[in-house]
């Protein structure tokens, strides 16, 4: 496919607009390292909470999402949607926490949280793993899918046309940091929503509305009833017992996943550090998770279902939406299509470059290598540091084959580790080696399964096995390490508590002994809001669903049962004290 004048004019302007937004912000970005990270913690919920969802929203996820929809029908998105309980609960428990941290980074966090060299040596090799490999990995699947994108449905060489996404987006990145990621966020979520919109409604009129849809699925194996269920079949061969377990019992409080890591972490709480003060924080995640699993799949979802109906043979089900853009759009329209798509792509590398750098810096280059340089200097190897983060993650590329296998790989390797970054706000005991041996276990445990007993998680019974022992065995490690180790000193716990304070009676020995004022925070209200939380979202998620296939009543009352749970949450949280404080 040949773009016409208008569809370049689309794309070329959507460029022009972001690299604009980049110089019209670089001037403020470039004061301290704080405002080249974190907005200088000045965003108002609805800009931070925007940027997480644009964050997530990448090339590569509907891609993604319309091969596990071909495999295993809408239900298939249970892979991800089982995280709306991980997501919640740093909504509930710990946004306000990761506020009052006052940290640049959640990495920075190590040495609030734990003292002496294992802290110190848990900050430099975590601000190196997650920067360079972790990061490698994420960018290297945003970029396959662009590349695949711009492979079927332009006539220009794809890695050429990646070239040009990447260096815009390195420019605007590198000269404007957060403050340009955010703001150009804003705008790419409502364009890529915009695009993703239009394609489904395209897609589904093609063949004849809902109804047509739901004929055409009724030709497919299994037919329309088991590919549109919302419920997986248990005990089906993609979704046996055992995987049913790991999704609703193990995989959303166990394993660390980008976007979704349990007690929060990444660039959703460096969002959470921008924001202007807790109350913001609270909101900003709480309309992040709103949007990223209640309102965002269902256009992916009707244009995956429309390929399958129109591309049942196709080998690669990942390119039948690719392939909807080329054979259903009409010019202009193809224009703004591939801009959304460029929306997502460089909404998701530009935080992967300015988060992956805030870890260089902050927490490698200005705590072990050069402590007291001025905050030019630090800002200038924040730029340098984003070039090497995006060539690196260029080199990852080209060594993935698929996308949905990479999401797969990266939850078994972070399996186990979860319940570490849980409890240690609410756990005095926790050390720095409970945090140092659950990520060495989780890593040489998952590999092992993987790849030394070729036990494939593409395989769900594999998945669920890999996913199980390797919790299994991260926790008894971590936990054995705790009570083998010496506490973290009196003088830390005690630091970390009056700065942070975390309530539950698991801190009981240290307020107790110095008699310390107990925190304020309910830890039950913040779980009975958690609870809340997972019905709106998953209320709304379905009901929205429901509507949108033209079973009305039950989609009514689903909508009405968010909406009550909405209120109740909202009447809660108006009822919270908030440090106001920005710092």
């Amino acid at each position: 496919m040949n773009l016409s004048t208008l569809d370049l004019i689309i794309i070329v302007g959507y460029f022009v607009f972001v690299l604009i937004i980049g110089l019209l912000f670089s001037k403020k970005a470039g004061q301290s390292i704080k405002d080249y990270f974190i907005s200088g913690r000045s965003l108002p919920w609805w800009l931070a909470g925007t940027s997480m969802v644009a964050t997530t929203f990448a090339a590569d996820t509907p891609l993604a999402i319309t091969g596990l929809v071909a495999k295993h029908g809408v239900a298939g998105n249970w892979l991800w949607w089982n995280l709306v309980m991980s997501g919640l609960l740093t909504v509930f428990l710990y946004a306000r926490l990761w506020h009052r941290s006052g940290v640049i980074t959640d990495v920075e966090f190590t040495e609030i949280r734990y003292g002496g060299k294992p802290a110190a040596i848990l900050r430099g090799f975590r601000a190196l793993y997650l920067a360079l490999a972790i990061n490698s990995i994420i960018m290297g699947w945003v970029t396959l899918a662009m590349a695949k994108i711009i492979g079927i449905s332009t006539g220009m060489d794809k890695w050429t046309a990646v070239v040009i996404c990447l260096s815009v987006t390195l420019a605007y990145s590198v000269l404007s940091g957060l403050w340009g990621v955010v703001v150009t966020d804003f705008f790419q979520f409502f364009i890529a929503m915009a695009g993703a919109i239009i394609l489904a409604v395209f897609a589904v009129n093609h063949v004849g509305g809902i109804e047509g849809l739901i004929s055409g699925l009724d030709k497919l194996e299994g037919g329309s009833a088991q590919i549109l269920s919302f419920v997986p079949e248990v005990g089906s061969a993609w979704m046996p017992i055992s995987a049913v377990f790991v999704y609703l019992a193990i995989n959303w409080w166990a394993a660390w996943y980008p976007g979704a890591e349990p007690g929060g972490g990444g660039y959703i709480a460096q969002r959470i550090f921008s924001a202007k003060d807790e109350k913001h924080g609270i909101l900003s995640t709480l309309w992040f998770n709103i949007a990223m699993y209640a309102i965002r799949p269902w256009p992916w979802i009707i244009a995956a279902l429309v390929s399958l109906v129109l591309y049942p043979d196709l080998a690669d089900k990942e390119s039948g939406y690719v392939k909807l853009i080329v054979d259903l759009l009409p010019s202009g329209i193809k224009g703004v299509l591939l801009a959304s798509f460029a929306a997502a792509f460089m909404s998701t590398i530009s935080t992967q470059l300015n988060w992956g750098s805030s870890y260089l810096v902050n927490d490698f280059y200005k705590r072990f290598i050069k402590k007291d340089a001025t905050d030019k200097h630090y800002v200038l190897i924040s730029r340098l540091s984003t070039i090497l983060i995006l060539f690196l993650g260029a080199l990852a590329t080209m060594s993935m084959e698929t996308i949905s296998g990479a999401w797969k790989f990266l939850l078994a390797i972070g399996a186990g580790t979860g319940s570490v970054y849980i409890l240690r706000w609410y756990w005095w005991r926790i050390n720095a080696w409970s945090e140092i041996s659950a990520m060495i276990a989780s890593f040489v445990i998952s590999v092992f399964l993987q790849f030394g007993l070729n036990l494939s998680t593409d395989d769900p019974n594999n998945f669920s096995l890999v996913m199980i022992i390797t919790v299994l065995g991260s926790s008894v490690i971590w936990l054995t390490v705790t009570f083998l180790t010496q506490p973290e000193s009196d003088e830390v716990l005690v630091k970390f508590y009056n700065k942070v304070r975390p309530s539950g009676k698991l801190w009981a020995k240290i307020y107790n002994k110095y008699q310390l004022e107990s925190s304020q925070d309910s830890l039950p209200v913040a779980l009975r809001d958690w609870i809340y939380g997972v019905i709106l979202v998953y209320s709304f998620l379905f009901g929205l669903g429901k509507m949108l296939f033209g079973i009305y009543t039950e989609g009514i009352i689903l909508l009405v049962i968010s909406f009550i749970f909405g209120f109740l949450l909202m009447k809660d949280i108006n009822k919270l004290e908030f440090n106001t404080r920005s710092d």
